[in-house]
């Protein structure tokens, strides 16, 4: 077992995870109850990675983090450092691919709130923001959990745009999926084996954990 390439892989999904629910947030809660005539085109952006092979996702990262595009520049001059084969620019890469995951629970979750609701929240005196953190968010909560774990489960196993983006860097972008593929082509099977068992369990735990939160979401409804 490689604990050092399943420290990274943790470390990348829950720092992909805690960064993604804020911005689901936003957009989840946009998504559900904007009628604006962009918001379609938005959602097919957010959706995208649903669809797209990860090779082409990581090669577009690629691209966008080298130092002859804006972005990968920008970061260069701020902080002399490259976001290519980077953890950090794993973690930007990890937040983006990972956007849908995040964002349709929580999206599904603020459907389901009674726009009467919100109307009596108005009438009653509240402001957007104390009806967002009073009424909204302790509604949503099982959205925004489910969100989590999905998200967390997800990165933790990703491989394809970990390995064009991040590589194959000892103690920076080495996740487990990586170690794992590194000893099947080294024929180390046993040692392959152990690691795809620990990514096993933990996807099957995060599975359980969803299928409990949609199953207390429908009592709370009868």
């Amino acid at each position: 077992m490689e604990l050092q390439a399943l420290e990274i892989s943790f470390r990348l999904a829950m720092l992909t995870s805690l960064l993604l629910l804020p911005i689901g947030i936003g957009l989840g809660r946009v998504i559900a109850w904007s009628q604006r005539s962009w918001v379609p085109v938005l959602q097919s952006v957010i959706f995208l990675p649903l669809v797209l092979p990860p090779t082409v996702l990581g090669y577009y990262f690629l691209v966008a983090f080298s130092g002859q595009a804006p972005l990968g520049r920008a970061w260069e001059s701020l902080f002399n450092s490259s976001l290519n084969f980077s953890f950090q620019g794993l973690l930007i890469a990890s937040i983006i691919a990972n956007l849908p995951f995040t964002v349709q629970p929580i999206q599904h979750a603020f459907s389901a709130i009674d726009r009467e609701l919100r109307d009596a929240a108005r009438t009653c005196g509240l402001t957007p923001w104390q009806t967002f953190c009073k009424i909204e968010l302790p509604l949503i909560w099982p959205g925004l959990a489910g969100a989590f774990v999905l998200t967390f489960a997800h990165t933790l196993g990703e491989f394809g745009v970990v390995l064009m983006v991040g590589g194959n860097l000892a103690g920076e972008t080495r996740t487990l999926s990586i170690a794992i593929y590194d000893q099947v082509q080294a024929f180390n099977l046993d040692a392959a084996g152990q690691m795809a068992l620990v990514l096993l369990t933990l996807a099957f735990m995060s599975l359980l954990l969803l299928q409990s939160l949609g199953q207390f979401r429908q009592r709370r409804k009868t």
